[in-house]
């Protein structure tokens, strides 16, 4: 376990989540720009998090007719 900056334990109060959850939920549900707005931290920021915690990104382009379906592992 890393150890968390006052800032971090800040938000993860605010949120009342963990980071290591809180961050994947948000990114999927607005995207980074929208994440750092909302959590009044910078973009770079985020981003040092989500590398911090080993958080995967991918992005997927799917067609019109296509859907995807999410599968979260134990």
């Amino acid at each position: 376990m890393t150890r968390k900056t006052r800032l971090m334990r800040k938000i993860e109060e605010r949120y009342r989540r963990p980071l290591e959850k809180l961050l994947p939920e948000m990114y999927n549900e607005m995207g980074l720009p929208q994440m750092a707005d909302e959590m009044g931290v910078s973009r770079s920021t985020v981003w040092y998090w989500l590398l911090r915690y080993g958080v995967n990104l991918r992005k997927v382009a799917l067609a019109s007719d296509e859907t995807l379906e999410i599968i979260k592992g134990r």
